[in-house]
Parts: C-alpha cells; structure tokens; sequence
C-alpha cells in the first residue's frame, strides 16, 4: 500500500513531524517526507492516535518546508533489502551504500525491528569463539549465540579492542566463509568511523565484514535505527545464508543518549537520570535478538560496547544492559595509564556462559582449570596489593610476596598483548606465569595438570 497525504504536517520539533491523522497508518510505518527544500526523507510513525500522529524523520530537518511537503505513507514497517552482498560493503546507518558501491541486489526484504521468536525455539549458546585477546579467549570466553557487552569509559581504547577483534575473532575449525563479521558504528565521529573502515580494509577483514557507519553529525532519529539494520542484515547471514555472525556494536551509550533525546522531545515521563522507562524493554529488543535457533545452520552472536558515564558501572545503561546480557567485559582506566593494553580488568569482568563453551569438547580438557587457577591468582594478587600499602612490601610474608609478583607478571605479560594470540598460546602463557608460584597455593588444578604442565623443565 502506497498512500499520499498533502500538507498535513501541523509543526516540526527536531527530528519530529507532527500531522493531523488522515489516514491509516500503523506504528513503525515507513514514510518519506518530501519537501521542495530538498531530497525526500527517510522517516517513520513513531506515535499515534485518534487524531495525531507523530513522525520520526530519520534525517536532517534542516530546511524542510512544513507548508510544501508531501508524506507518502508505505503501509508496511521499515525493511532492509538484503544478500549475501552486504559482506564487504560500507553502509550509512539506515542501510544505503556509502562505500561507492552498487545498490545491494536484495535477495530478501526483511523488517529491521525483526521477528518474534518463540522462546521454545532457541538453542542453548554452545561453542568457543576466539577473539584473540587473552583476557577474553582464556578468562572470560565468548560463546557461540552469547550476547557479551564490554563496559568502557571516556578515553579507553574500545574502539582499538573492537576493531582487534573483528579482525582477529574466529569459529575454530569451522568452514572457510562460515564466519562473518557485521560491525556498527553508532554516533561515532567521523575520525573514528574512517578508522574502522581504513582498519578493516588494511586488515583483509573488510571482505567478511557489513559495516554500518552512523555518524555524530547523523539525525539522532537515525541512530535509532543503526542496530536494527546491522542485526537485520546479521539475522539474514546467520538463519538464511547460514553463517556464524559476531555483531559488534559501538557505542550503545551513544544509542541511548538519541533514545533519551527522542523520548523527551515526544514529551515521554522520563525515568532515571531523564532516560525513559521503557528503556530496559527497547535494549531487550536488541540484545535478545542474538541466539541460536533450532533448524538453523548459522548462529549470532552479539559483542555490544558501551562508554560507562562518569566510569559508573551503577548507571542506567551498564545497569540495564547487564540485565539483559550474560557478563560483562570491564576495561579499567587505572590498567590503562599503567600502559596496559587492552586494559581489561579480569575480576569484576565475568562470561556467565563460558562453562557451556569450553573443555574438552571446544577447547581444552585443562582449560577450566587453568582459567579458574589464574583468576583465584591474580584476586590473592589484588589482596596482598592492598595489604602492602598499609604494611609495604617488605612487610609481606614470602608467600604474599610471590603473589604480588605474580599479579605484576599477570598484568604486564598475560594481559596485556601487543599481538593477537591463538587459545593455545593464550594457555601456555597461563601456565607459565603459574610456575612462579608454591606448589601448594595451587588448589584449582589437579596433581596430573600439575606434572604435565608445571613440571620443571
């Protein structure tokens, strides 16, 4: 269905049209606003009612000529034309070339709010994904249909991180091509939208890889609908070209800062610190859209990054994002100016599913063993840190000592990386930062793990 209306809008706030109803319409209709002042405008219903209705324009405002323009209603939600095409290609945040390109020769037309899925339908997330960051693949691993958000601050380098990791990130001995990358930049500035582009080209990981660009300059309507083109255009490669998607995400902070402006602007009740309330349930219809499903060869996995206002963990999106999510990846601003990188903080990060994505079956047999050793390690390491300071360390018995060597050498050769490394590399590192320690103080690993791994050479 394809309905014109004639000068129906009554005014323009921001990135919002306001009409007098005159025709029926559902929310989340697509429409294209067109003006005389310029080249018609992507929007959408994003409100309605009896008599009004409200129009998300997904573009500028800037110049739009309310007692000219003509909104052409499409009677059907916002879709995505899509192919297995979107590899290696750069996109705008609403889907539009932006690489030089052709147009996608779309195979399928799906709705990027997506489709309700029965829960009876999803498998449970099982396999290994490596990253190739340590602190990830060894402590805190990313399993095959997980949602994995990383909590940054201001300044940290998640975008490096992010960009490491779709280089790198891969299924083991899965097939050539099986694996695919949808990267998305949302309301990101334009220097660091050209670095994810020249770094994935330079990198050979572009040829796997459906980039989305949402710029800060981009209609904060706009930012709205980056994610949900990116999982669209996911969704299509994991259940209908049958690949394993990791979907990463960057910034969602950004994403919630557009939500909270539309919201206001709407004249929505605000919850906590001006965000709405419905906020939760709009960062569930993101996240939730990872999984695996029954009957389907592919799988997506989604790797969310979000900047912690004020390095608060307790703010509403880290608070509501790990809600929905299954663990957290914590980067520490005081590991960074110690000048290690990635400075990932090991404790208060943690992967709820990692039990259902390593051991013998995915991994390795000793993997769990040595993840859970290092962990309780490097906490005891963290302890004597703190005791130290209130007694220094000669003060320290000679086994708090060996651990606070242990918590430098853990910091600055097991964390910190300057290249990526493979799961195996990853563990002999583990093992080896391990021979420094008594014997006894080893209560985590097995006597066989211990002669087999620990054994001096």
């Amino acid at each position: 269905m394809l309905v014109t209306v004639e000068h129906a809008a009554a005014r323009l706030e921001g990135p919002l049209m306001f009409l007098r109803r005159t025709v029926d319409a559902g929310l989340g209709d697509a429409v294209e606003v067109h003006s005389p002042s310029g080249p018609p405008r992507l929007g959408r219903v994003a409100a309605l009612d009896t008599k009004h209705m409200t129009i998300e324009v997904l573009e500028s405002t800037a110049g739009l000529d309310l007692g000219r323009s003509v909104v052409r209603f499409f009677g059907e939600p916002l879709a995505f034309g899509l192919s297995g095409g979107v590899l290696g290609r750069v996109f705008n945040g609403v889907g539009e070339p932006v690489d030089g390109g052709p147009p996608i020769a779309a195979a399928q037309r799906h709705a990027v709010d997506g489709l309700p899925l029965n829960p009876v339908e999803r498998a449970n997330p099982r396999d290994f994904i490596e990253t190739g960051v340590t602190a990830i693949d060894l402590l805190n691993s990313l399993v095959r249909g997980q949602k994995l958000p990383l909590f940054s601050a201001g300044g940290l380098p998640h975008d490096r991180l992010a960009v490491a990791i779709a280089t790198h990130a891969r299924l083991r001995d899965a097939e050539p091509g099986a694996f695919a990358i949808v990267f998305a930049g949302i309301g990101v500035p334009w220097e660091s939208a050209e670095y994810f582009r020249a770094s994935l080209a330079r990198s050979g990981a572009l040829a796997r890889t459906a980039l989305f660009l949402n710029l800060a300059s981009d209609s904060s309507t706009q930012r709205l609908l980056t994610p949900r083109f990116a999982l669209t255009a996911a969704e299509y490669l994991a259940y209908v070209e049958g690949k394993h998607v990791l979907a990463i995400l960057t910034d969602m902070t950004n994403y919630c800062e557009a939500l909270r402006e539309v919201s206001s602007s709407k004249g929505e009740v605000p919850s906590r610190k001006g965000f709405p309330g419905a906020m939760y349930s709009d960062l569930a219809t993101l996240y939730e859209r990872a999984g695996i499903v029954h009957g389907h060869p592919g799988s997506l996995t989604q790797l969310p990054i979000l900047t912690m206002p004020a390095d608060d963990i307790g703010h509403p999106i880290p608070d509501l994002t790990g809600y929905i999510t299954e663990g957290q990846i914590v980067l520490s601003r005081e590991l960074d100016r110690r000048g290690v990188d990635p400075p990932i903080d090991v404790l208060p990060s943690l992967s709820r599913l990692m039990k259902d994505g390593v051991g013998g079956r995915f991994t390795h047999a000793d993997h769990p063993a040595l993840a859970s050793q290092l962990y309780a390690a490097y906490a005891r390491a963290v302890q004597a840190r703190v005791l130290a300071s209130v007694v220094g360390a000669d003060g320290l018995a000679e086994t708090d000592r060996r651990y606070l060597a242990f918590g430098d050498a853990f910091e600055g050769t097991l964390v910190r990386q300057e290249e990526p490394r493979t799961l195996e590399e990853s563990m002999a590192a583990g093992w080896r930062l391990l021979r420094d320690l008594p014997r006894a103080e080893l209560a985590r690993l097995s006597d066989a793990q211990i002669a087999a791994h620990l054994s001096e050479a």
